[in-house]
């Protein structure tokens, strides 16, 4: 596997650019829910070419997380500067590199760093059902003995040109806090769980009920 290789002065240069790119990108962007300050194992639905953008900008300025990010080995070789953010590989096509590449999660969460997981594997249609959870992510919590965060990411064209970003913070949660007596029950429990917080954001948005998110900027605002 590809292990990272953080940058912090390439972190900060990424953190301008990546803020200029959501503010342009994107009519608005707007959050809701616990932020935790702890390290934690975050996990969402992955259906955009900007998860792990966002993801990044997240844990910069709203987590204020040290964080990492299991992304797909043939993604961070086309894009090798992901290692300086925090980004680690993983190979679906061998199971020892995917368990290197778990246990490499582990070890950083052990040493008080933040994850990021998607745990569908790949992106996927936004309103793709079920979301399909791979049971990676449960056996890193079982491990690592950390809080699991669980976000939902819903991205939508409403009233202007561009789009906006829709993004749920769950309430942290522990392995022994979601129901299952294995790793494939406790999977499927979390996809139900983040199935429904993402199902609950759809519903919100096509109401135009959104007076419970609050308008993020991308970046320190």
């Amino acid at each position: 596997m590809i292990e990272a290789k953080k940058s912090r002065a390439f972190e900060w240069m990424f953190s301008l650019y990546n803020t200029w790119l959501l503010r342009t990108s994107f009519h608005r962007l707007y959050v809701r829910g616990h932020v935790v300050r702890t390290p934690a194992l975050y996990v969402a639905n992955h259906s955009s070419w900007w998860d792990g953008l966002i993801a990044f900008q997240l844990s910069r300025f709203v987590f204020q997380q040290n964080s990492y990010a299991m992304m797909s080995e043939e993604g961070l070789k086309q894009y090798p500067f992901f290692r300086k953010l925090g980004g680690f590989s993983v190979n679906r096509a061998q199971r020892k590199d995917i368990m290197n590449s778990l246990d490499y999660a582990v070890s950083l969460l052990r040493d008080g760093k933040s994850v990021w997981m998607f745990p569908q594997g790949e992106e996927q249609h936004i309103e793709k059902r079920p979301l399909q959870f791979f049971t990676g992510a449960v056996y890193v919590a079982e491990r690592a003995n950390v809080p699991i965060v669980p976000l939902a990411f819903y991205h939508s064209f409403r009233h202007h040109r561009k789009p906006e970003w829709f993004i749920h913070i769950g309430e942290p949660l522990y392995i022994c806090d979601i129901s299952g007596s294995n790793r494939k029950e406790k999977t499927a429990e979390l996809e139900r769980m983040c199935t429904a917080q993402l199902d609950d954001v759809r519903r919100l948005v096509i109401a135009e009920q959104i007076q419970s998110f609050r308008r993020w900027d991308g970046g320190k605002g």
